[in-house]
């Protein structure tokens, strides 16, 4: 019951500063009095605050009501006249995340739908960085196992150019999950569309030269190498996983790639 109540209290507060906030957001948002005929433009100072709070809810363990103040912040301060970089790529990273912890697709589909265009607009602002087209692949990427068929046999190119723009710009971005990302292209595309788990594997162990700890960069190797017949590699990398200690920010992925690990243990083992 105490605990209860501890989180009921605590998402009654992520609630009270996404209003109290987006009040403040709104209010500079709106055109100065005597001039009637400007554009209504978001203030610096608005973003400003928008982008820390959301930073701060973020790094919380990205409890799901901490998620959706993050988003809602953001999305108070996207002005479709004049886009923000640093807006646009965090309203696509978080709304991913937020997808991640919503039960049916029809809760995910329009919150990865809105998190893709945020990041394709962010490519589009600047392309030489490589937030923006990460986090359009990742959403689109959502998408596509939501939707193979309509989405994902469409999508396989888009992904894989965003993906490999990522790794031109920065190869260790997001601890090296274009490389996954690309991956798990490969192992997805095997029976129609070329992918090998051959690839998969290659670019599994490219990413680990960048990033050695990325749990899900661990699980997806494991997966490739028994599907290339290394049974005894795919075994030490899942019983790494098993010993590993979560990131603060990415506790939920790494449970969730602990539970991954112990399934494919269980199955192959």
């Amino acid at each position: 019951m105490i605990r209860s109540n501890f989180y009921s209290a605590r998402m009654k507060l992520y609630v009270l500063i996404t209003i109290v906030i987006t009040s403040y957001l709104l209010a500079g948002c709106s055109p100065s009095q005597g001039s009637p005929a400007e554009t209504s433009r978001v203030s610096p100072e608005a973003i400003s605050a928008a982008v820390t709070k959301a930073d701060e809810l973020f790094a919380g363990n990205k409890e799901i009501e901490a998620l959706r103040s993050a988003v809602n912040l953001l999305a108070a301060v996207r002005d479709p006249e004049k886009r923000s970089y640093d807006v646009e790529w965090r309203f696509a990273k978080m709304s991913f995340f937020l997808g991640q912890r919503l039960e049916t697709g029809s809760e995910k589909t329009p919150v990865y739908e809105k998190g893709r265009d945020a990041g394709l607009i962010a490519s589009r602002v600047e392309p030489d960085r490589p937030e923006g087209h990460f986090w359009y692949g990742a959403n689109l990427g959502e998408l596509a196992k939501l939707s193979p068929v309509t989405v994902g046999i469409r999508s396989v190119d888009d992904i894989r150019e965003a993906m490999k723009r990522v790794i031109e710009l920065q190869p260790d971005y997001q601890g090296a999950s274009a490389f996954e990302a690309l991956a798990q292209l490969e192992m997805r595309t095997r029976t129609i569309g070329g992918g090998t788990a051959e690839r998969a594997v290659e670019l599994l162990e490219k990413a680990l030269e960048y990033e050695k700890e990325n749990v899900r960069v661990l699980v997806n190797l494991a997966e490739a190498y028994l599907a290339v017949r290394k049974d005894a590699q795919a075994r030490v990398q899942l019983e790494k996983v098993l010993k590993m200690q979560p990131h603060p920010e990415y506790v939920f992925e790494h449970q969730e790639a602990v539970e991954r690990a112990r399934e494919l243990l269980k199955r192959n083992f």
